[in-house]
């Protein structure tokens, strides 16, 4: 007897191969029916007997192909319409979508293996791609995922194109960007008044030049990268020059795992996450000294090859290990168009490899590493984005337009937060319009109503998202503390709405409750209670602001003034030190803060790092580097007294030490051991007293894996764990999906009048 059931699936289902796969089921199920794609998910019909159907339902949830993921799965019973095929039909458009859209997908191992084959029609052809491989996002113009909503809508299918996207049996069935040199895009190579067409004279080309010590931008899946070798110290040396990127370390591009085995120390988590589907950066300890790659920084930050064109290059003699950063000029967004990429890499590229097929939205790389307590994402771009990062109990759409600094938004959509890719630096007048237009792009393509919108945002009313915020044309706005949503980003990826925890948030900057500068912050609560302020790091002067963040003497000042003793000594021939001295003393200028970033920052100044800071964070990893130099030593006094961690003990000492002549690298590791040991004396002390056993880190300052390391064997026989963000950086691009959540729990907006 003949059964029938309607199957909706929801996740990551459209432009990953499901609906192929979905037809080869029903196939083997000797099943009939259809399958497409809806703004939901994907929506499937079948006919058969019991059995077979119960067998095709198995299949689904446990078969699925590798870039899939399944959030939910609802089968009901549906009456048999006498079906005598299994078809793909045609996408149905009836509401507004909530499917989640893939994120862009390095290229597969049997691409690979046609691209380097001489015999293959596809051979040497840079836009190989397959269902299981391939862009997604950064190609996808609106909803549902089909070639005529893509930038690949202007290469029509040639005959035998066209055969494979139609044969269920293939691996290129309803590969939406298929192409090949007959019918679709091509590069070309392009230097002064040189111009080489076809694919693999480019290709060899630009090959040849990045072998001879030339700059090449190469146009990617999400934007240009400004490529050399990384060997030539002093091609480095003139890119750090044209890029205006004086410190900050550069990412490499490895030819085979085996090469980036030989750059950096690779665990097997770490060597997974190399190899794995989003192919980010991961960040290790490095093997060798590049010169001029990551200046004063123990790790090296590497990536596989994950596009055919990257392939391609390797194969043309490029060099085994190429410099792969960002094309822009220091701290812009990347360039992505041709015609932008050209105006702005010209006088820094030596020439550019460009592809025809236009990029729909910039994404940069993912950089990931493996700390004490797992895998940490501390930049989520390719590979990762726009996926959904948690699943919120909230019916109406959230917009989180996040902070200022490493800017990332996150959109709920019927429960789903999509998160996007990193952004930037929203002082940057081209991030904040990448910012502007991000919003745009994904409340449009889920015709997201504006008359029910919430927007969260940062409590800060002098920061750039926030002016954006409260200009929209939402139903309301809720502002939100900067730190609480740290803390509410860790417990929204688990979905912990109602655990209380202790949840410490250290960074640089963020705006408190009475006006000053946070940044030490410690809470109890929970998401649906809220979070009380219950322990900060003591408050300092910092002359300057928050532009105390780009010079560790004036956080030094700031720090120092509150001791008895006198440290003039340290900075006797710094002018600038003085200055701030002065400032403090007047107090011009001059705000209170319980930044941690900053008592790292003042720390480093003491230890001889005075020259201005070039990029966030710098001060910090120098002196973690110092800190490396050596294996262990005992902590320096960090009290956690009447709610505060007072750090006037702690410098004392450093002061003492470095007037004892104390070598630099012991001091660095006291003080890494000293703020673990404060994390850990009041985590112990508050977690007792708010009846939890879960503490919470999250931050920018606790990507420094030195000080969770401490953490961890300070915490070792208690009974306390520690949850960390996982799916989202610790840093600020990863509160905007804490803002989601608390809004999600807020019980009213703010509303204009």
């Amino acid at each position: 007897m003949t059964a029938a059931c309607s199957i909706q699936v929801r996740g990551t289902v459209q432009g990953v191969g499901f609906r192929p796969f979905v037809f080869r089921l029903a196939h083997a199920n000797k099943l009939t029916g259809w399958v497409l794609n809806a703004e939901q998910g994907v929506e499937i019909h079948v006919e058969g007997t019991e059995r077979s159907l119960r067998g095709f339902v198995r299949d689904l949830k446990t078969q699925t192909p590798p870039a899939a993921h399944i959030t939910n799965i609802e089968v009901s019973s549906a009456h048999p319409a006498g079906l005598t095929d299994f078809a793909i039909r045609g996408s149905e458009v009836s509401g507004k979508p909530t499917v989640h859209i893939s994120p862009d997908l390095p290229v597969c191992q049997e691409c690979v293996a046609e691209l380097l084959d001489p015999r293959d029609h596809r051979y040497g052809y840079p836009y190989i791609n397959c269902t299981n491989c391939g862009p997604r996002y950064t190609i996808v113009n609106s909803l549902p995922y089909d070639r005529f909503n893509t930038t690949m809508k202007h290469w029509p299918m040639d005959p035998d194109c066209s055969t494979q996207f139609e044969d269920p049996m293939n691996r290129r069935f309803h590969a939406q960007p298929v192409a090949c040199p007959t019918c679709g895009p091509h590069y070309y190579f392009r230097s002064g008044g040189e111009r080489v067409n076809g694919d693999l004279a480019s290709i060899r080309r630009a090959a040849d030049l990045l072998r001879a010590g030339g700059i090449v931008a190469v146009k990617g899946i999400g934007g240009y990268h400004l490529a050399c070798d990384a060997r030539n110290a002093i091609v480095v040396g003139a890119l750090r020059q044209r890029k205006f990127r004086r410190e900050k370390p550069f990412a490499l591009m490895a030819k085979t795992a085996e090469i980036a085995r030989s750059l950096v120390v690779l665990s097997q988590e770490a060597a997974e996450l190399l190899d794995c589907a989003a192919h980010p950066i991961v960040v290790a300890p490095s093997k060798v000294e590049l010169h001029g790659v990551a200046p004063d920084n123990r790790d090296l930050g590497v990536m596989l090859p994950y596009t055919p064109l990257h392939h391609l290059l390797f194969e043309a003699g490029a060099p085994d290990v190429l410099l792969m950063t960002s094309a822009n000029r220091s701290n812009e967004p990347i360039a992505y168009r041709d015609e932008d990429a050209i105006e702005q890499l010209t006088g820094i590229a030596d020439a550019f490899l460009i592809g025809e097929r236009a990029i729909a939205r910039p994404v940069d790389d993912s950089v990931v590493r493996v700390g004490a307590f797992g895998p940490t994402i501390l930049r989520r771009g390719r590979g990762y984005a726009p996926g959904a990062v948690a699943t919120l109990p909230v019916k109406r759409p959230v917009l989180a337009v996040g902070g200022d600094l490493k800017n990332t938004i996150t959109l709920v959509v019927a429960g789903q937060a999509f998160m996007s890719q990193h952004l930037g630096d929203l002082e940057q007048y081209e991030t904040f319009e990448a910012f502007r237009q991000c919003i745009l792009d994904l409340t449009s393509m889920y015709e997201v109503s504006w008359q029910e919108l919430l927007v969260a945002h940062d409590l800060h009313p002098e920061y750039f998202s926030t002016a954006h915020a409260v200009d929209l044309p939402a139903a309301g706005w809720q502002p939100l503390q900067h730190h609480r949503t740290h803390i509410a980003s860790v417990l929204a990826e688990r979905q912990a709405w109602e655990q209380r925890v202790v949840g410490i948030a250290f960074d640089g900057t963020g705006y408190g409750d009475d006006g000053a500068i946070w940044g030490g912050e410690i809470f109890t609560g929970s998401i649906v209670e809220g979070f009380e302020r219950v322990g900060h790091l003591r408050y300092a002067s910092l002359p300057g602001g928050d532009a105390a963040a780009r010079n560790t003497l004036q956080a030094a000042a700031g720090f120092l003034d509150q001791l008895d003793s006198s440290s003039e000594h340290l900075f006797e021939s710094l002018s600038r030190f003085r200055d701030a001295t002065r400032l403090v003393e007047l107090g011009v200028r001059t705000f209170s803060s319980s930044s941690m970033g900053r008592l790292f920052d003042a720390v480093a100044a003491m230890l001889g790092f005075t020259r201005p800071i070039t990029f966030e964070g710098q001060a910090a990893m120098w002196l973690e580097h110092q800190a490396h130099s050596v294996s262990s030593t005992e902590a320096y006094p960090f009290p956690f007294v009447a709610s505060q961690l007072d750090f006037r003990p702690l410098l004392q000492a450093v002061l003492d030490d470095r007037a004892m002549g104390r070598d630099i690298g012991d001091i660095a590791r006291a003080f890494h051991r000293s703020v673990a040991q404060g994390v850990v004396n009041s985590a112990l002390e508050l977690s007792e007293r708010a009846g939890t056993d879960t503490l919470v880190l999250s931050g920018g300052v606790f990507q420094n894996d030195l000080l969770l390391h401490h953490v961890k064997s300070l915490l070792e026989g208690k009974h306390i764990r520690v949850w960390m963000n996982q799916r989202v950086p610790p840093n600020d691009g990863g509160i905007s999906l804490g803002q989601a959540a608390l809004a999600a729990f807020a019980k009213c907006g703010q509303h204009h009048a």
